[in-house]
């Protein structure tokens, strides 16, 4: 099986959220990202909203031809916008809201009962 690569952009929206502004695009980056061959992009919507947005998920739906992977936390209201919004699959990954980035996996037998419901939907 050849190896695909999916593009992880939520850095893009890290610059364009310290900056206060509207560029760098995400949307620019995902395009840009499939026309150099990528197989997918990603993106991590967190809770605190520290830099992809809930618009961002919408846009990227409407735009991303190859497939889109949305990471976020099993949480009832990250659960209720993938329902809403219908990424080609649903990453669920350990959030901390006082960490810099990702530090650690999801504890899968510690939260068996949130992975279950989030599966379900």
């Amino acid at each position: 099986m050849p190896a695909k690569l999916n593009v992880n952009i939520d850095h893009v929206a890290t610059v364009r959220e310290a900056r206060k502004t509207i560029e760098p695009s995400i949307i620019a980056a995902a395009v840009v990202s499939e026309q150099a061959g990528a197989n997918g992009i990603t993106v991590h919507l967190r809770g605190d909203r520290r830099h992809i947005q809930d618009k961002d998920i919408l846009l990227l739906r409407e735009v991303v031809t190859t497939y889109l992977n949305v990471e976020m936390a099993a949480t009832e209201e990250m659960l209720a916008i993938a329902v809403r919004t219908k990424p080609d699959a649903v990453s669920l990954v350990a959030e901390n809201p006082n960490e810099i980035t990702t530090e650690g996996g999801l504890d899968v037998i510690n939260n068996f009962s949130n992975v279950q419901n989030a599966a379900q939907k």
